[in-house]
Parts: structure tokens; C-alpha cells; sequence
């Protein structure tokens, strides 16, 4: 062969491996990209418990705290019924935000503990009910309920306890075969969980749930974190506010036939 002779092609194969490399180094590098900016996403703008409430809550000597890894525990100081609720958090709403939106339910002998999903997003935390649960050992009878995005998923969980509250929230999985008691808790003025996105999911629910709106609340009234985006102007008061989820949330464990 002379130096001037034409270079003979690259093997078939050769050349196929290479358009593969470079194919699952492409889908590779979006699945990262991916990843990376969900998780970026997931800690920016995070709405974090408003001082003044949290710090009421702190200060009530009739609540103990405890801060763990999984979750927030309020426990009664004195007079606990036996009855716990896990209560799972919106998306990107700090856990301690709802601390004295719930502080309520405590006061009259409830358990609460709050998680804190994984990522601020509840739809990425797989951890069974039992992880939350166990943080409160004297506790007999569980409740699951959550807020927005933290309700859908605790919609998906509640097979395993005695009842389900949903804060602003409804359930994408359906529940109405099941005789699972249901308490669902919305707002006249929620602009994102909006009256009408209650009515069109409550046949996932079953018949006999019981639906309560608050007249004056708006989504972020089922917590202390302040306005957000997208929702309605609240005219109910915190205090008032507090005293109508303890109130119907007590009405409903009275009436739920715990074992």
C-alpha cells in the first residue's frame, strides 16, 4: 500500500458503539441536570414558620417538643387521649410552620407529629407511616391528614390508620370503596385548592366523608407561614382560625369509631 492510498472507513461496529456512548452520555447528563435542578428547586423559596405564632407555641407550657430527624412531635404535657395525627406538610412549607395551626389539637390531649418530607416535597418521601408513628410510642390510635400536596399523600397512606383530615387538599387516589372515616377541611377563599377542585374530587372520597368549609380561609390560613403565591385574600383571623381545625378536628375524632 502507498503512502497517497485512501484510509479504509471505520468498521460498522465501531461506529455504532460510539453513536451509543454518545446517546446514554446525552440521556445521562439530562437525568443529572434533572436531578440537580429538583433539588435546587426544592430549597429555594421554601416558606419557613413565621416567628411570633412559633414562638407562642415554644412558650406553651401545656406542649412538649420534640425535634427530630423524621418530623416534629407536640405532645400534651398532661391529659393525652391516646389519639395521635402524622400530619404531612404542603410543598415547600417548612414543617414548624404549622406547628401553631395545630397547636390547638394538642392542647386538648392530641398528639401531633409533623414530618418533614424528604426534599420539602412530600411525593418524594416513601417512608412507611410507621417512621413517623414511632416517635410517638404511647400513642394507640393514629389519625393521618396533611395540607395540600401533603394531604394527596396522605390520602395514599391512610389504609393503615383510623381516620384521614385533609387540609385544603383532596385525594388522586380513590378511597370510596373503603369505610374509612374522612374529614376534609377547605377555605371559601383558597385560591389554590379552590372550592371547586374540592367538589370535582370529592367522589374519590367515601360518602359518608365529611366536608366542613371554612368561611374567611384562604391556603395558607392552614398554616403560619404567610401569604402565597397564586391564593385568595383570607378575612378569618389566625386565632379564630386555630380554634375552628381544633373544634371540627375534635368533632370528628369523637365521632370516629377508634378501636
Amino acid at each position: 500500500m502507498t503512502d497517497d492510498a485512501p484510509v479504509p472507513p471505520a468498521p460498522r461496529k465501531r461506529r455504532g458503539r460510539r453513536i451509543v456512548f454518545w446517546v446514554l452520555g446525552i440521556i445521562g447528563a439530562v437525568i443529572v441536570a434533572a436531578v440537580v435542578g429538583v433539588v435546587v428547586w426544592s430549597q429555594v423559596g421554601v416558606y419557613q414558620a413565621e416567628a411570633e405564632p412559633l414562638a407562642a407555641v415554644r412558650a406553651d407550657p401545656g406542649i412538649e417538643i420534640t425535634d427530630d430527624s423524621a418530623g416534629v412531635v407536640l405532645s400534651p404535657a398532661e391529659g393525652a387521649t391516646g389519639v395521635g395525627l402524622v400530619f404531612i406538610p404542603g410543598a415547600k412549607v417548612d414543617a414548624w410552620a404549622y406547628a401553631s395551626t395545630l397547636s390547638g389539637l394538642v392542647d386538648d390531649g392530641m398528639t401531633v407529629v409533623i414530618t418533614k418530607p424528604w426534599l420539602n416535597l412530600a411525593f418524594f418521601d416513601v417512608r412507611p407511616l410507621t417512621a413517623f408513628t414511632d416517635l410517638a410510642p404511647d400513642v394507640d390510635d393514629w389519625l393521618v391528614g396533611g395540607h395540600s400536596l401533603g394531604g394527596v399523600r396522605a390520602c395514599m397512606m391512610a389504609g393503615d390508620t383510623d381516620g384521614l383530615v385533609l387540609f385544603a387538599s383532596y385525594c388522586s387516589n380513590d378511597l370510596s370503596q373503603t369505610d374509612l372515616p374522612v374529614l376534609s377541611l377547605s377555605g371559601s377563599e383558597d385560591g389554590l385548592s379552590t372550592p371547586q377542585k374540592i367538589a370535582d374530587s370529592a367522589a374519590n372520597l367515601p360518602a359518608d366523608a365529611t366536608f366542613v368549609q371554612i368561611e374567611g380561609a384562604a391556603h395558607a390560613s392552614f398554616g403560619a407561614y404567610g401569604p402565597q403565591d397564586g391564593d385568595g385574600t383570607p378575612t378569618i383571623s389566625d386565632a379564630d382560625m386555630i380554634a375552628r381545625i381544633t373544634d371540627e378536628v375534635g368533632l370528628f375524632v369523637a365521632a370516629v369509631p377508634v378501636p
